[in-house]
């Protein structure tokens, strides 16, 4: 586990536990020993160098296998440069350690160019801010973990657990990963961030024209989203406004609408008990069957659901 400025130590105790219940739920080995997932900690606040602070086996010889950037307390806008961290994590991964970030932990990764040209995950609240400072990083926030061999990353802030049962699997099996995952009352890894993620629009990208669109979308809830009205309120040509709009948001501006009547439906189905026939027309669907199908594209569940796992009324 590598502790760097402003990491959530949190997530770093709370994964050694994890690997250390896991060793005692795993069966034991040929000669009864019973196999164990040795955990170290690693910081450089307190010299120049990256050294070991707690070793769950000390006296042993060391080769890491597998280090954890963990997330930060500090947002990713507020983040120092990880430039000695980065560094150090180059140097395990070439001598042949699974780099692994969690969260908000990609941006330190990230720094090490290891992430250049790949899928990489992160909460999905900081997904356009990596995808910006990295943007050679194929950013993924749909998925809570991707294991892409050499390099895991994990999305949420908790998604710590994830990852952690995701190592317990490939290092002790999926018998102990299970097993452990009953003890601790979480669910096994395979989750995904969309039912969790919001629409997060940028209204900072400084393009005047597509902001206007943008702003008559929300503010008729988009309602009003036919390309005329769209063109006529940008003052755009359509050929421009298309290509414009694309840059500036990431989403044309169909799906654009879509996000907005989907984020709309999710709070109706969060605080009311209406049908969810009457909640998709409320929000522009005349056809109760499209609704659901663009509602379980853009969350990954039905409405339904949606409802039985996040309603509060």
């Amino acid at each position: 586990m590598l502790i760097y400025p402003g990491a959530q130590l949190a997530a770093v105790y709370g994964l050694t536990d994890l690997f250390r219940i896991a060793g005692d739920w795993a069966a034991p080995l040929d000669g009864g020993l019973k196999p164990a997932i040795r955990v170290t900690h690693w910081s450089g606040e307190a010299s120049e160098a990256i050294d070991c602070i707690w070793d769950s086996h000390p006296g042993l010889p060391r080769q890491l296998s597998h280090i954890i950037a963990p997330p930060s307390i500090i947002m990713p806008d507020k983040m120092a440069s990880m430039q000695r961290p980065s560094s150090w994590l180059l140097d395990q991964h070439r001598a042949g350690a699974t780099i692994c970030s969690i969260c908000a932990g990609a941006f330190v990764v990230a720094e090490t160019g290891l992430m250049n040209g790949r899928r990489a995950t992160t909460h999905w609240a900081f997904a356009n801010a990596l995808a910006d400072r990295f943007p050679e990083v194929e950013v993924a926030v749909e998925r809570m973990v991707i294991d892409d061999g050499d390099l895991m990353t994990a999305g949420g802030i908790l998604a710590w657990a994830d990852l952690g049962l995701t190592l317990v699997g490939k290092l002790m099996g999926p018998a102990t990963m299970l097993a452990t995952a009953r003890f601790l009352l979480i669910d096994p890894p395979g989750r995904a961030q969309s039912a969790f993620a919001q629409f997060n629009p940028r209204f900072d990208h400084g393009d005047d024209a597509v902001l206007r669109a943008q702003h008559h979308l929300h503010a008729t809830g988009a309602q009003a989203h036919d390309l005329a009205e769209l063109l006529a309120v940008s003052g755009l040509e359509q050929r421009t406004f298309l290509r414009r709009f694309k840059k500036a948001t990431s989403l044309r501006p169909t799906e654009y609408a879509q996000q907005v009547r989907i984020a709309l439906a999710r709070q109706q189905l969060e605080a009311t008990r209406q049908p969810v026939e009457q909640i998709a027309w409320q929000v522009g669907y005349s056809d109760p069957a499209a609704f659901r199908k663009v509602f379980q594209r853009i969350t990954g569940i039905g409405p339904n659901a949606y409802r039985d796992r996040f309603g509060i009324a």
